[in-house]
């Protein structure tokens, strides 16, 4: 491996490792902690490919590849820093660096890229000699984004963890393509946030973001109002793996008419947590419609895939302003907790979350919802974990004993609110009389004193809670024959077993 790399980093021993690497692999380096003599560098012809950091002391190392591209379009960049967020990603993309690796990175993997880069620069070289066009790369995505999507906005894709990063170079490839993207990953993983930043960060993010209501394909009127909402924006289709045949064939009809509307185009968008590729094996899935909706994928891991940003996470949730948007009795505004104690940070690492995101977001906001203190103890971290992992519902409106205050230890049941629900004790009499005899109880626990504030809510998450379950149970997991039991369309059944934490697990469909 032959050729001359212009390195340029601050941290002296990044400088050398990569110097010593480098050369014993057979190549000539230049290494410097300035960006002001990379440049320098670069416009005296030197270099066949530029590894820099971000954050230097004279300068911002992305910033710098406009100006290199100018004066020497042949010559590749890999950007190397520390700064592993998907908006770092995202500008790499933009200044259309060659690759993009967070520290810390792999060694081996750092030294194959190069060695395609430099290889990629001969050619270059060779076929466009003087060309004052970059040429194209199959290794990085070179459509710049209008605008962008603040990281703030997107806090369920916070994170540092390689699986994150290999997930924020995808978002990175595919933004501003007009292929289809599939999001894959388990229930509470975050696929509906993933899906709104690829639009978000993407050249249609000025456009309509849609999701689709499975009901709504078959009727005319409302699938003319939805494409002129759209309007070259993103319409996401959620577990098209659960629409019965009758619903698979209204919708490869509706999106038959993407190509024939006089507005641009939408992007499709899919998430699910099933595999379509089995699906289409076992004839649940319609083949026309698996090819319309199978693009570039995008895996979401769980959460115990990426267990060092649970501690990014967790923070992000206790500093989000969302925890007060969700009710009365729910939110920040009952709380005081600011801040988690290192033995409480610990515990949260080490849970197993197997509600993923979504879980931890709840528990965050249940902790903060009944704090009396600034900081959050691994005895209030403690207590509420086992409680969930000893049967109980991990939802907002779900308290035990201790969340709610002023009920003695032990005279709540599992639910809290509930206090005959677990003792063995059985009611007679219809639901009303049932609830009312568990209301009474749990009101003469507190004696002369008045239950936490937010009651309405928690009563209606409690009852909410069996309701559902049960009602999944009966119909195997399906969520439209849920839906229809019930009484309500399918969006407002998924918002409510988001709501819940309630997680659905698809039983054997009977043919």
């Amino acid at each position: 491996m032959d050729g001359t790399v212009l390195i340029a980093d601050d941290d002296r021993t990044i400088r050398t490792v990569l110097t010593q690497a480098m050369t014993r692999a057979g190549m000539q380096v230049h290494a410097t902690s300035s960006l002001t003599t990379l440049m320098r560098w670069v416009s005296e012809g030197r270099g066949d490919l530029v590894i820099t950091d971000v954050a230097m002391p004279d300068g911002n190392g992305l910033e710098m590849i406009p100006r290199i591209a100018e004066l020497r379009p042949e010559l590749p960049v890999i950007v190397i820093s520390a700064q592993n967020t998907i908006m770092t990603a995202i500008r790499a993309s933009e200044a259309e660096a060659w690759d993009y690796l967070p520290k810390p990175f792999d060694l081996p993997h750092l030294m194959h890229r190069s060695a395609l880069a430099l290889e990629e620069s001969r050619k270059r070289r060779r076929t466009a000699p003087g060309s004052e066009t970059t040429a194209e790369s199959d290794s990085a995505p070179h459509a710049p984004a209008t605008q962008r999507t603040d990281a703030s906005e997107i806090v369920t894709l916070a994170g540092r963890s390689p699986e994150m990063q290999a997930l924020y170079q995808s978002i990175a490839r595919v933004m501003n393509t007009d292929i289809p993207v599939l999001i894959t990953g388990e229930s509470g993983t975050g696929k509906s946030r993933v899906a709104r930043a690829v639009h978000g960060l993407s050249q249609r993010n000025a456009a309509g973001f849609q999701i689709l209501d499975p009901a709504l394909p078959g009727d005319r009127q409302q699938e003319d109002h939805l494409l002129s909402e759209l309007r070259g924006g993103t319409l996401v289709i959620d577990e098209p793996g659960e629409y019965s045949p009758e619903e698979q064939l209204k919708l490869n009809r509706f999106l038959d008419r993407f190509t024939r509307t006089e507005s641009t185009e939408p992007r499709l968008i899919t998430t699910s947590q099933q595999d379509l590729n089995l699906l289409l094996a076992s004839g649940h899935m319609r083949a026309d419609l698996y090819y319309r909706l199978k693009g570039a994928e995008l895996h979401v891991p769980t959460l115990v895939q990426r267990m060092s940003d649970i501690r990014i996470l967790a923070e992000e949730f206790l500093r989000s302003d969302d925890l007060d948007d969700q009710g009365p009795g729910v939110g920040r505004s009952n709380g005081v907790a600011r801040a988690f104690s290192p033995d409480a940070e610990q515990l949260l690492s080490q849970h197993s979350w197997p509600g993923n995101v979504r879980e931890l977001k709840n528990t965050i906001r249940q902790l903060v919802a009944v704090s009396t203190r600034p900081v959050i103890s691994a005895d209030d971290v403690r207590s509420l974990l086992s409680g969930a992992s000893a049967g109980s519902v991990t939802v907002p409106g779900s308290y035990t004993s201790q969340m709610i205050g002023n009920v003695p230890p032990g005279s709540g049941g599992a639910h809290g609110l509930m206090p005959g629900a677990s003792d063995g004790q059985t009611d007679d009499g219809n639901l009303s009389d049932s609830v009312q005899k568990h209301l009474r109880r749990y009101f003469d626990l507190h004696q002369d004193s008045l239950p936490a504030p937010g009651l309405y809510q928690r009563i209606l998450k409690e009852m909410e809670i069996p309701l559902f379950e049960i009602a999944l149970e009966a119909t195997r997991g399906n969520q439209a024959r849920c839906a229809e039991l019930l009484g309500i369309n399918r969006n407002t059944l998924r918002k409510k077993l988001t709501t819940l934490d309630i997680h659905v697990t698809r039983g054997r469909k009977l043919m």
